[in-house]
């Protein structure tokens, strides 16, 4: 094998060791007092540490307009899959379904996004 497909070979091998992107899981919504909404919402991701890490999760309505965004401050290397909320989320009237992603600080946005038909059925 030459030099050059040996290193190509070592670098598939290494992108497919290394993390991968955000996959959401699970997301549900629970209306709060106000109007707004409460979201929780489950990602799995392989963080490495500071340099790679889920960092953020998007909830984005079918048009791909951002409705709201968590900030995730750390990496959950230890703790997978993981779960956070995010309170006070308004979403504008007339919205049919909502798309939420997850974001790395490495690869950007990827992985497996979920749609939730809304308003959620009572």
């Amino acid at each position: 094998m030459s030099r050059y497909m040996t290193g190509l070979a070592l670098m598939l091998l290494s992108s497919m060791i290394s993390a991968g992107e955000v996959d959401v899981i699970a997301a549900r919504a629970q209306p709060g007092n106000d109007g707004s909404w409460r979201f929780q919402v489950t990602l799995k991701h392989a963080d490495e540490g500071w340099e790679h890490y889920a960092d953020r999760w998007e909830i984005l309505d079918a048009r791909g307009h951002i409705i709201a965004t968590r900030i995730l401050a750390h990496p959950h290397v230890d703790e997978q899959p993981f779960t956070r909320g995010l309170s006070g989320v308004k979403i504008p009237e007339g919205t049919g379904s909502l798309i939420i992603r997850g974001h790395d600080k490495k690869h950007g946005y990827g992985g497996r996004t979920l749609e939730l038909s809304w308003p959620p059925e009572k």
